[in-house]
């Protein structure tokens, strides 16, 4: 049997959008790397907490949805600690 026409349209529209976010994510690590670097060089701390607040604020209010806000909480964090574990 083949398979439904609308089911493998919204399969390739969904795997065109994993490759855009794992495009997105390798820039994001290259930039951080930069960041982690300048801030190593200077003897700043990789990581701040105010920024990382900051962040989540900025994204819930820039989340049109459907994600909720614990949605957007939960991918942040898992954004964050994944980078963290890259870099």
């Amino acid at each position: 049997m083949s398979e439904d026409p609308l089911i493998a349209g919204l399969r390739a529209q969904i795997s065109a959008i994993d490759r855009e976010v794992l495009a997105a994510f390798n820039r994001r690590l290259e930039l951080v790397a930069t960041l982690k670097r300048h801030k190593d060089e200077r003897g700043l701390d990789f990581v701040d907490p105010d920024r990382e607040r900051r962040m989540l604020a900025e994204l819930r209010a820039a989340n049109p949805g459907p994600l909720s806000d614990e949605g957007v909480e939960t991918l942040l964090r898992a954004l964050l600690d994944l980078t963290k574990r890259e870099v």
